[in-house]
Parts: structure tokens; C-alpha cells; sequence
């Protein structure tokens, strides 16, 4: 067969996507498979299984990472790898992180049922963690990889019902006293691609079934600690108080006014967490401290809604005599997606005649990180209505078939244009 004429089977892929989401169903017709529980674990090995089959060289790493390797005629290139994670949040949906995984087991199935040789061995991976978790360690797999988690970070994590981190990780088949071998060098990898829904409804609004993705934002967190001065209720007239309940607020709106102005619509700030102290009806809040998030593509568009939001705090401390507290957690800059690789995934959609779009990924994913080692790139599927990390969260066969062969001609583009 002519290699412009492979085409995944969808039949199968869509009857892979519903037998994994099998595993983990819960009552209310979600998926319970965090990490390292018992539904997890049997994910674990149905992959394993369907990998065996393949009789692709399978192995799990110290971080407890699932790799299937596929060899090629010049096997001492770099690996060209790809795929995602197939851990879900509490009562999640079943294409979230798994269809990348079951997009990546469907190519190698087609390479393998076509006969087509390749010039560079071709890597399935499942990265372990990826989703926040009870151990508190997202996107574990793909952060030890790229050793930005190593050992010192996972002694004694435990989980609420107090197992530990490192016993999780040895059920699993991974490995605590082996873990600085989990790091892979950037010169074993070509590439690394990974499929994932998109999330929202920018696909879905236009009617365009391919999302390539051109960074993976920027996230930036920080807690804040707003002071006021506890008083009566009753007693303290409006214009003696300091409510720090009330100065919250204006800052919550500020925030919200902050990104909305801002002439990038993939700006977005949240406030997510927030507690009130003392917390009695009858009392003047005192204390309020919150958890503030601000996403962009860009690092420049970060910064530009952190400086808005600054001079919005300082009228505020001003004007209602509060004081406040600024704890920065997070600033993880944003990752863009190779431009050789994005290239290839347009040429391959058109050459498919799908029509593709454009955008920014403004969730995390395990391509963040592997953006730090290798060349990286990402393509998105439509999800129907938006929805995500829910039972409802669905997205369309014909959608899923279109964007799985444009990464399956976008490999073997790759495989031809790379390390020549």
C-alpha cells in the first residue's frame, strides 16, 4: 500500500476507547482511575496487554512510565515518541489523556498490520500521573523524565489515607531507589507528539475537526493573605469598617476586568480557593486568604495582566486601609511546540484535506515538559459542548479518526525529514 493511502481503522480505535472506559466506571457513569489505585493499576495492564500482542518491546520505568518501542531500519536514531496518560481526575471522562495513549496504540497497530518499515524506532509512551492526584504530584512521569522531580521531592508524600508515595510507585512496577534513572538525555529523542481533547469549544465553534497547537500555556499562581480588622456586625458603621471580605471582592473583579481588557482572548485569571476568617455571621471579616491563577500563551501577556492587577491592589489597599500579603507558588512559563513539527501537521491535514486551525493549549500536558528535551507538538480533537474532566466529557469518532491519521502522516513525515 501506497504510504499516502494508510489510514488508521476508526472501528477499532473507537472500540479500544470504550473497552479501556470500562475500567474505573463508577455509579454515575464517570471514571475513577486516579493514580495507583486498583482501577488505575488495571488500566495498567490492559495496556501492557494490548501492547504484548503488538510484540513491541515493552518496559516500565522507575517513575512507573509504560514505553513501547517499535525498532526502525537506522536504529541508532533517536526515538520518535508519542502518546499521553491514561489516569483520569475523580469521576472523569474516558477520552482525557487515554486517547492519546489508544491514538498511539492504533498507529503502531497500523504500521504493524501494513508492514511499513521506519526509519527511526518509534516509541508508544504512557506517562504516569499526569492528572493532579492524592499524592499531590501532577504530571509526575513526564517531570521525572525531564528531571525536574526527582528523588529528594517524593520521600515520605503520602496520600490522605497515609500510604506512601514510594510504595504506590513499587505496586506499580516503578522503583524509589532506581528513580535518577528514569531521566532520559534530549539526544535519545527525535520527537515527541501527543493527541489530547482539546478542552473548550474553539474548534467546535468554527466546525474545524483539527486543533495544532502552537505553545502550552503559561501558568501562574500566587496566594494572597488580605488583612483587614474584625468587628461587630452590628455596631461598626460602613464607613469605619475594614472588611477584607469586601476588599477581596473589588480585587477578585479586578482581576476578572484585568483579563477581559487584555487584546489576547487566551488570557484567562481565576480565583478558585478562598478562605474567610473568623467566619461568623455577626463578625467583620478579618482575613481572607485566596489562591489567584493567571494563564496566557505568552510570558509577556502573563506579566502584562500581573502589572494591571498591581495597580488595581494598590488603590485598593489605599482606599479601604487593608493590608496584603503576596506568596508567589507557581510561574511556569509558557512551552511553544516546534515550529518543524506544527509545520508537518499542517501540511499533512492539508494534504489529508481536513481543515486545521491554529491555537493554544490553555491547559498543562506531559508536552510541556517534553518541550524541554525534544522537539514536541500537539494536536487537538473537538469536544462536544466544551466538556472535560466529567462523565459528559465526549468527543466524535469522525473528529478522533481525522486527527489520528494526520499524527500518524505527520510520524512518517517526520521519519523522513528528521536527523537526515
Amino acid at each position: 500500500m501506497e504510504m499516502t493511502k494508510i489510514r488508521i481503522n476508526s472501528k477499532r480505535l473507537e472500540a479500544t476507547i470504550h473497552e479501556l472506559g470500562k475500567i474505573g466506571l463508577n455509579s454515575k457513569g464517570g471514571l475513577d482511575r486516579t493514580t495507583f489505585t486498583k482501577s488505575e493499576l488495571a488500566a495498567r495492564e490492559w495496556l501492557k496487554g494490548k501492547l504484548k500482542e503488538l510484540k513491541l518491546a515493552t518496559k516500565v520505568d522507575p517513575a512507573a512510565n509504560i514505553w513501547a518501542k517499535r525498532t526502525g531500519n537506522e536504529d541508532n536514531l533517536p526515538v520518535i515518541s508519542f502518546g499521553s496518560h491514561i489516569d483520569t481526575v475523580p469521576n472523569g471522562g474516558k477520552y482525557d489523556g487515554a486517547l492519546g495513549v489508544l491514538i498511539a496504540l492504533e498507529i503502531m497497530t497500523t504500521l504493524e498490520e501494513n508492514g511499513i518499515e521506519t526509519r527511526h524506532p518509534l516509541e508508544l509512551v504512557s506517562f504516569s500521573a499526569e492528572e493532579p492526584n492524592p499524592f499531590g504530584l501532577s504530571t509526575f512521569g513526564s517531570r521525572a523524565v525531564t528531571n525536574k522531580l526527582r528523588k529528594e521531592h517524593i520521600v515520605d508524600v503520602k496520600n490522605s489515607e497515609g500510604q506512601l508515595l514510594t510504595d504506590a510507585l513499587t505496586i506499580a512496577g516503578g522503583s524509589f531507589n532506581a528513580f535518577e534513572e528514569v531521566v532520559r538525555s534530549p539526544n535519545e529523542f527525535s520527537a515527541f507528539l501527543e493527541v489530547h481533547i482539546e478542552q473548550g469549544k474553539r474548534l467546535l465553534n468554527q466546525s474545524i475537526p483539527i486543533g495544532i497547537v502552537t505553545a502550552i500555556t503559561g501558568i501562574y499562581r500566587e496566594v494572597i493573605t488580605v488583612h483587614g480588622e474584625a468587628n461587630h456586625a452590628g455596631t461598626t458603621l460602613m464607613g469605619d469598617r475594614k472588611d477584607a471580605l469586601t476588599a477581596t471582592s473589588e480585587l477578585i473583579l479586578a482581576l476578572e476586568k484585568a483579563c477581559k481588557q487584555h487584546p489576547s482572548n487566551e488570557v484567562v485569571g481565576t480565583i478558585g480557593k478562598m478562605n474567610v476568617s473568623p467566619g461568623a455571621a455577626n463578625i467583620i471579616p478579618e482575613e481572607v486568604e485566596l489562591t489567584l491563577e493567571i494563564r496566557g500563551k505568552t510570558r509577556e501577556d502573563i506579566r502584562e495582566v500581573i502589572a494591571e492587577l498591581e495597580t488595581s491592589i494598590k488603590t485598593i489597599c489605599n482606599t479601604r486601609s487593608i493590608k496584603l500579603d503576596r506568596n508567589v507558588i507557581l510561574d511556569q512559563d509558557p512551552a511553544p511546540m516546534d515550529e518543524t513539527i506544527i509545520n508537518a501537521m499542517k501540511q499533512q491535514a492539508t494534504t489529508l484535506e481536513y481543515s486545521s486551525c491554529l491555537l493554544g493549549s490553555m491547559a498543562g500536558h506531559d508536552a510541556t515538559h517534553m518541550a524541554s528535551i525534544t522537539k514536541s507538538g500537539m494536536l487537538f480533537v473537538p469536544s462536544i459542548d466544551g466538556k472535560s474532566h466529567c462523565p459528559e466529557e465526549e468527543s466524535r469518532i469522525e473528529d478522533i479518526d481525522k486527527v489520528a491519521n494526520v499524527l500518524l502522516h505527520t510520524i512518517l513525515q517526520l521519519d523522513e525529514d528528521l536527523d537526515n
